[in-house]
C-alpha cells in the first residue's frame, strides 16, 4: 500500500541548473593586482545573483594572454560546458602592437568555434593605446563591432568605458582597474550581462 501511495506523490520539482557563464581574457577578467573578492569575476557573479540570475562563473581570465593565446585555449575552456561566454581580449595585442589583421583572425575563429559549440557569446570589444597612431586605432577598433555583426553575437563597446585613464579607478599601473573601478565595469555590462544569461541554454 505505501509502494502504491509513493508512486502518486508529487515528485519535487528539481531546481534549474545554474547558466555557466565563462569569462575568456587576459588579466582584466584575471583580475590582476585584486583580491579574489574584489576581482570582476567574483563581483559580476555577485550582483548577478543579487539581481536574481542562478549564475556559476567561469573565470577563464589568463594575465598577458592574447588572441592568439584564448585561441589556443577554447577548446580547453569548453570542456567546462559553458552556456554563454564573454569574450574579452584584445587589450594585449593593442598594448604590443600586433597586426589587427592576426588580431581580427583569432577572433574570427574564436567566435567561430563559439558558434559551431551552440555558446552563446557577448563580445566586449576594446581600444587601441593612442600612442600607437590614428591608424592603427582605427584598424584595430573596427575589429570588434565588424565581428559582432559578421557572427551575429552581442557586443559591449569598450570593455574598459568610464574607467580607462582615469587614475582614482585604477592600480598604480594605470591599465588595470581597482576595486572601485571594477565596481563601475559591472554597473555598466550589467544590462549586456543579464541579458545574455537570461536567454536561455
Amino acid at each position: 500500500g505505501a509502494l502504491v501511495l509513493a508512486l502518486f506523490l508529487p515528485v519535487p520539482a528539481r531546481a534549474a541548473e545554474p547558466f555557466r557563464l565563462l569569462l575568456l581574457g587576459d588579466s582584466l577578467t584575471a583580475g590582476h593586482g585584486l583580491p579574489r573578492k574584489d576581482a570582476f569575476p567574483a563581483r559580476l557573479s555577485a550582483t548577478l545573483a543579487a539581481r536574481g540570475h542562478a549564475v556559476t562563473v567561469i573565470n577563464g581570465g589568463v594575465s598577458g594572454d592574447t588572441t592568439a593565446g584564448g585561441r589556443a585555449r577554447l577548446a580547453w575552456l569548453l570542456a567546462e560546458k559553458p552556456h554563454g561566454v564573454i569574450v574579452a581580449l584584445g587589450g594585449n595585442d593593442g598594448l604590443r602592437g600586433l597586426d589587427p589583421a592576426v588580431t581580427r583572425l583569432n577572433l574570427d575563429a574564436i567566435l567561430a568555434r563559439l558558434k559551431a559549440a551552440g555558446v552563446r557569446v557577448l563580445l566586449a570589444g576594446m581600444r587601441a593605446p593612442p600612442n600607437l597612431g590614428r591608424e592603427y586605432g582605427a584598424e584595430f577598433d573596427a575589429i570588434f563591432p565588424a565581428l559582432a555583426e559578421a557572427h551575429g553575437v552581442a557586443l559591449y563597446p569598450f570593455f574598459l568605458e568610464g574607467v580607462a585613464a582615469l587614475p582614482h579607478l585604477n592600480q598604480a599601473d594605470g591599465i588595470h582597474p581597482n576595486a572601485d573601478g571594477v565596481k563601475a565595469i559591472v554597473g555598466r555590462l550589467l544590462p549586456y550581462a543579464a541579458a545574455l544569461v537570461s536567454t536561455g541554454k
